[in-house]
């Protein structure tokens, strides 16, 4: 059974100063081992002068990859709590490095793990993350009697509409959530008298963005 799962979709930076040390994190979206790995490489070269370059990867629809480095900070004070962060917004196929460049004042294990969860807490705010819900393309196909009260049965339960197709008949093709489905069949054949044809055309998952319907491939 697919299930909704939250994506990076527009990446950000943030910023955190602890004890002048700063911490600057940079988020990727990627889809690969090979992908983290490259964004990883691309931080170090761009902040190869800072202390440490700790990261964190969460990879596939149900966050089952997953990877973490301290880079030389005492052990579970960096990549850890980075990736429990990740873990814990449920958000996947994202890679974060957080990147410190030391104030000249330690500040202990605990200082430590606040100032990287911290820091990935920061960047999220400016970075946008999407909620993907699994959907199905459905096609009504119905006479012009029955397009009124299916307009209505869609507006009601907030079902998206992506084509509207007017010839001697009229074919809807409404985006409908996996656990929608089986209800809104039932009230269409109901509201139409079993008139209305239905056939499922395809598989996708979407998100809304500022009232925009955002459509994605299965993983």
């Amino acid at each position: 059974m697919r299930k909704a799962y939250k994506i990076l979709y527009r990446e950000g930076t943030g910023e955190l100063i602890e004890k002048k040390s700063r911490f600057i994190a940079s988020f990727r979206s990627v889809k690969t081992e090979e992908e983290a790995q490259s964004f990883i490489e691309e931080m170090r070269k761009k902040y190869w002068d800072a202390s440490h370059n700790c990261y964190a990867w969460v990879l596939g629809e149900n966050g089952e990859g997953k990877r973490c480095s301290d880079d030389g900070e005492p052990s579970q004070t960096a990549g850890k709590p980075m990736l429990d962060v990740l873990e814990g917004e449920g958000i996947v196929n994202i890679c974060v490095v957080v990147t410190r460049y030391f104030g000249g004042t330690l500040l202990g294990t605990g200082g430590l793990v606040r100032a990287y969860s911290g820091a990935v807490k920061e960047g999220l705010k400016a970075c946008t993350v999407l909620t993907l819900v699994p959907a199905k393309k459905l096609l009504i196909d119905t006479d012009y009697n029955g397009s009124g009260k299916i307009q209505y049965l869609l507006s009601r339960q907030n079902i998206a509409i992506l084509n509207s197709d007017y010839t001697d008949r009229v074919i809807f093709t409404a985006l409908v959530p996996d656990e929608e489905m089986l209800k809104l069949q039932a009230d269409i054949t109901e509201a139409t008298g079993g008139k209305a044809k239905l056939e499922v055309s395809g598989f996708v998952y979407y998100s809304m963005l500022e009232k925009e319907v955002l459509l994605f491939p299965e993983l």
